[in-house]
């Protein structure tokens, strides 16, 4: 399926910042970041995702934090006239 055939369907690119402490270290937490086109509200694809994880994965979630674009159309880009450095 394309792209656009999955935004046509409802999908849209979702963030997923997966918490989850490290199997050694229990007290230490790590981060993973994990991105694709998904269905709100339901997100299969994270579903999916989550549960490969529990069955594979030694460290044991924390959190995860969801975020999905709103945009159906691509990005634009601008042209930057003048660019400044700082130190």
């Amino acid at each position: 399926m394309t792209l656009y055939e999955l935004q046509a369907r409802g999908y849209r690119l979702t963030t997923a910042e997966i918490i989850y402490r490290l199997p050694d270290h229990p007290a230490l937490l790590q981060s993973f970041i994990w991105q694709k086109f998904d269905l709100a509200p339901d997100f299969p694809e994270l579903h999916k995702f989550l549960e490969f994880w529990r069955q594979n994965i030694e460290g044991k979630l924390h959190s995860v934090n969801v975020k999905q674009s709103s945009r159906t159309a691509g990005n634009r880009f601008r042209h930057v006239k003048h660019t400044l450095t700082l130190h």
